[in-house]
């Protein structure tokens, strides 16, 4: 502040996070675009939260606090599915899982009230309050909780990827304009929005399932920009008003914020701290595009970055690359070329594009619908040429691919995938099946296993004509709402019998905020159906659960 000769700031973000500047990082992203946008920023990373000297030190901004848990849910972060404190933090320098606190967004708003009495609008952003924003079922305290908005004393809440929301919400208060019902924010109210949509209030969702499996389905039909209602919830004698998301980014959105000058590197002051994890995987990957239409169940992508795909342009992409050999740090690597999966780059459904989601049915389950024009073309072409760039020895793709629809793309799967396993894959291939079980793949929103051994046949058949020792890693989740041992024995002989592999890739299932999955767990029923499940709630069953599968002895 003092070299730029600036006596205050606009805004301050605080972040869970050690600073990274990468456009792979929210806090970095949503600082760049307010720089751009010509606002004073600036970050307060990890703060500590036993005195106020971190917090202070930059002053109070001028237009408002911009806070996140970090780029990981903080109970997410802090806890394993067994309730176990997590020692390692990938966000962290050194590592040590000691700078991020439980229900970081709550902490750092109280925080800012101690030592700030009349402050500037405080703002909660980033994945723990898109996941949080409305009334929600809390694993770690095993019950519903209200929406973060209410037990972060917070002014707004801007959910989703919030460049657009967050730019003019600074340039309202600049301007000195009202801040209210900006698209793509929550805020509190003592009357509703007429011509919203009302969910059950937070009262009855607290102590009755069936109320709370309403309420997400209606909060789920109108999370696409194209046809979503403003929803409105009580809370007491307030209500939470979420006003409808913005219009998705633009193709020329996407690439101005890619092409900002980020660093790509972790702000200096963390040097001697040792080493930042994240920076392996994040420094020199590239992202391709945002959203995902799977719409997996246990997956909470659909309800922050949305149903939609939406791509950079080749050329945005090819640019980004190649000022990549020009980092003092680059060696000639690229980790990865993607987004949530690899894979969906450069297609979309353009009635979905023109008429929103659809309500009825699924892209991708429980089949691919004929209207999704699966296309592998053009993600092949850009990794080509980003392998041919000067400077550039490999490209990997980390970000993990649908096999299913490889298989499915009868024009082009079979030359990405040529390509994919000659040039892009470092030594293994993620995979995720999750499950074998028919019922439990309903369940999770996945499709059968046929697709997974075909490509699995022609992934070994591939590397081996082209005379390659590389392996295929599978993702499995024990403990999934619905799952009984049964089910994981059951697994357990078709990873032995037809993928010839003993699993060590198994995760206990998590319940996040945002996700069906989470519904059925805290339910215990299918809301889809309606029909009852049985819900391994104990810690003991979950671990057995898992042990099954990966061959452990029971404890």
């Amino acid at each position: 502040m003092r070299a730029r000769g600036w006596e205050s700031l606009d805004v301050i973000l605080v972040s869970g996070d050690a600073y990274i500047d990468s456009p792979q990082i929210g806090i970095a992203v949503i600082g760049q675009v307010l720089v751009a946008a010509g606002f004073r920023v600036g970050v307060i990373a990890q703060p500590d939260v036993r005195s106020g000297t971190d917090i202070s030190r930059l002053g109070e901004p001028l237009l408002f606090w911009g806070l996140t848990a970090g780029s990981v849910d903080s109970m997410v972060a802090n806890y394993t599915a067994l309730r176990k404190k997590r020692r390692s933090d990938d966000y962290t320098p050194g590592g040590e899982n000691v700078r991020r606190p439980d229900r970081a967004s709550i902490v750092y708003s109280t925080l800012i009230r101690q030592h700030f009495k009349r402050t500037a609008p405080i703002v909660l952003g980033g994945l723990e309050a898109s996941l949080r924003r409305i009334a929600h079922y809390d694993y770690w305290s095993d019950a519903v909780r209200r929406s973060l908005l209410f037990d972060a004393k917070a002014d707004l809440l801007v959910y989703g990827m919030a460049e657009r929301t967050v730019r003019e919400l600074a340039q309202r208060l600049r301007e000195g304009n009202d801040i209210h019902g900006i698209p793509g924010t929550c805020e509190i109210a003592r009357e509703a929005v007429t011509g919203y949509r009302e969910l059950p209030p937070f009262e009855e969702v607290r102590t009755s399932t069936e109320a709370f499996s309403r309420m997400y389905a209606v909060f789920y039909d109108n999370t696409d920009p194209v046809t979503a209602s403003g929803l409105v919830q009580k809370h007491g004698d307030r209500w939470l008003i979420q006003h409808p998301p913005p219009a998705y980014e633009s193709q020329a959105e996407l690439d101005a914020i890619a092409e900002l000058p980020f660093a790509r590197d972790a702000h200096p002051s963390y040097r001697g701290q040792g080493k930042l994890q994240a920076l392996d995987t994040i420094s020199f990957s590239l992202q391709t595009h945002r959203g995902c239409y799977g719409e997996c169940n246990f997956c909470a992508i659909a309800v922050h970055e949305g149903r939609r795909v939406r791509w950079r342009s080749e050329k945005s992409i090819l640019d980004e690359a190649a000022s990549l050999t020009r980092h003092p740090r680059f060696r000639g690597i690229i980790p990865d070329v993607g987004g949530p999966t690899a894979n969906m780059y450069g297609f979309e459904c353009a009635k979905k594009i023109d008429k929103g989601a659809c309500t009825e049915k699924r892209c991708l389950y429980p089949e691919l619908c004929r209207q999704m024009p699966v296309d592998h073309s053009r993600y092949t072409r850009l990794l080509e040429k980003l392998r041919k760039i000067e400077g550039i020895r490999k490209v990997f793709v980390a970000s993990g691919i649908r096999h299913d629809m490889v298989m499915n793309d009868k024009r082009c799967g079979m030359e990405f995938m040529e390509e994919l396993v000659r040039h892009h894959v470092s030594g293994q291939l993620k995979l995720a099946p999750e499950h074998s079980d028919p019922a439990i793949l309903d369940l999770m929103g996945k499709g059968g296993t046929e697709d997974l051994i075909d490509f699995r046949e022609r992934f070994f058949t591939l590397s081996r004509q082209m005379g390659k020792k590389q392996f295929l890693t599978y993702y499995f989740i024990a403990a999934y709402p619905g799952s009984e041992e049964s089910h994981m024995r059951a697994l357990q002989r078709f990873t032995a019998a037809e993928l010839r592999i003993a699993p060590e890739q198994v995760q206990i299932f998590t319940p996040t905020p945002g996700t069906w999955a989470s519904v059925m767990y805290h339910t215990g029923r299918n809301p889809f159906t309606g029909e009852p499940l049985s819900v391994e709630k104990e810690l003991r069953g979950k671990r057995r659960q898992k042990d099954i599968i990966t061959g452990k002895p029971d404890r």
